[in-house]
């Protein structure tokens, strides 16, 4: 018979093994593989595309919904306080990164005022992402009556969960405005400072009945945050506005299968483009199975455009993971850009001139299958064409990358890349 002492040492042996092994697997695991089955027959413009998308997104199309693009911190950050300001129902604002500063301080402020003029105030932050706000910080929205609720806090209970994050930005104003995007609440965001210019970012103002979808995605992150379901027409009003674009909230939550709706979105759109893909993103480490569907599509005829960071970004590991895979989509004949007035942070993506995604998942193993993420999706050449303008203008303020600069990169930036392989899908 073991003795207490063994038996305590076995177990203790076998915790570690555990551990390590979850470790490893979080490294290495090479992840689910997206195919697909059966060519689309459809026509992306087709009531029946819209009909599948609906279907294997486990989403709602709305039809009637009035979109406004919104370029860059001086000006979603305005219309945002602005829709607070004008609320009389209710606020839920849910961010990844809400870091205290000039910006941050003027939300709380037009949070606070309307929690005390009896709006109900609800403000999901995920703590690691905000992690260097306190509820002290706070105070003058609690003290008005609003609500904080914090999204995995570092407790002895949440750490299984410690590497899911919300990374959702959201905003919904009396369940009939939305706002969503890729930019949290921060100052680098709104004014950046000599050495590190404003970020380029892009949010969506949406009205009509598709802020209802929005609604229920923060709900969904509030009850895992506060303990709280929302109910009522303060929250899930009846409304609709006039139009005929189908749009849909793609939410997505990371699967014990390794599933996520943000990853089927996406691997169905591309693999249905027949003249366009634009693609700009903030951490471009797109999955064997993402490459090869690009690839698939330039074979096919359609032109790929793909728009990242250039030396201002924010996470210089993750541009050399990157660039480290530049090298088979440039065979294929992609056409890569890096931007250079500043860190670019915008998440959109444009198939065909037709359709739309705007929202927080990045071309990455976060995103696509560790984070929670949330997409709007749009069949909208109104929408698409507006995006389409920012995304000339961010090319034309870019440098290529041919396949030669990048056979030609520094020997060094080939050395890290070493570091970025092994760290990849925790990036």
């Amino acid at each position: 018979m073991l003795s207490e002492h063994t038996t305590f040492v076995v177990f203790a042996v076998l915790a570690i093994f555990a551990e390590a092994w979850i470790v490893f697997l979080a490294f290495f695991d090479p992840g689910l593989r997206y195919g697909i089955a059966s060519k689309l027959t459809e026509p992306l413009g087709s009531q029946g595309f819209r009909t599948t998308l609906e279907a294997i997104t486990d989403a709602k199309l709305h039809c009637g919904t009035r979109f406004e693009v919104l370029t860059n911190g001086e000006n979603f950050y305005e219309s945002m306080i602005s829709a607070i300001r004008e609320a009389e129902r209710s606020i839920n604002m849910e961010c990844y990164i809400f870091k205290r500063g000039k910006i941050a301080q003027r939300f709380v402020e037009a949070l606070a005022e309307r929690a005390a003029a009896g709006v109900k105030v609800n403000l999901a932050l995920d703590a690691i992402g905000s992690f260097s706000t306190s509820e002290k910080y706070l105070q003058p929205l609690l003290a008005a009556g609003g609500k904080v609720g914090w999204y995995h806090p570092l407790r002895w209970n949440t750490w299984p969960r410690l590497n899911n994050r919300t990374h959702r930005e959201l905003l919904i104003i009396d369940g009939k405005r939305g706002f969503i995007g890729g930019a949290g609440i921060a100052d680098h965001w709104y004014t950046g400072d000599p050495k590190h210019p404003r970020w380029r970012d892009t949010m969506l103002r949406v009205d009509g009945d598709v802020a209802i979808s929005l609604q229920a995605t923060f709900m969904e992150n509030w009850l895992e945050a506060k303990g709280e379901i929302l109910l009522g027409d303060e929250y899930f009003p009846e409304y609709r506005v006039d139009g005929e674009d189908a749009v849909m909230v793609v939410n997505s939550s990371p699967s014990a299968g390794g599933s996520t709706r943000a990853r089927v979105l996406f691997q169905t759109l591309v693999s249905a483009a027949e003249k366009s893909i634009c693609i700009t993103t903030p951490y471009f480490l797109p999955d064997t199975s993402l490459r090869k569907e690009l690839i698939r599509a330039i074979q096919r005829g359609v032109d790929v455009k793909i728009i990242t960071p250039g030396k201002r970004s924010d996470h210089a590991l993750t541009r050399t993971s990157s660039r480290r895979l530049y090298g088979e989509l440039l065979q294929a004949g992609a056409r890569i850009f890096e931007y250079r007035p500043a860190m670019i942070h915008a998440k959109i993506l444009i198939i065909d001139s037709l359709w739309s995604v705007v929202g927080s998942t990045n071309f990455d193993n976060r995103s696509f299958g560790i984070n929670d993420e949330v997409n709007l999706a749009a069949s909208s050449t109104a929408l698409a064409e507006r995006l389409e303008q920012d995304f000339v203008s961010d090319m034309n303020a870019s440098q290529e990358i041919s396949l030669r600069d990048w056979q030609r990169r520094p020997v060094f930036e080939r050395a890290h890349e070493v570091l970025g392989w092994i760290l990849e899908r925790q990036q």
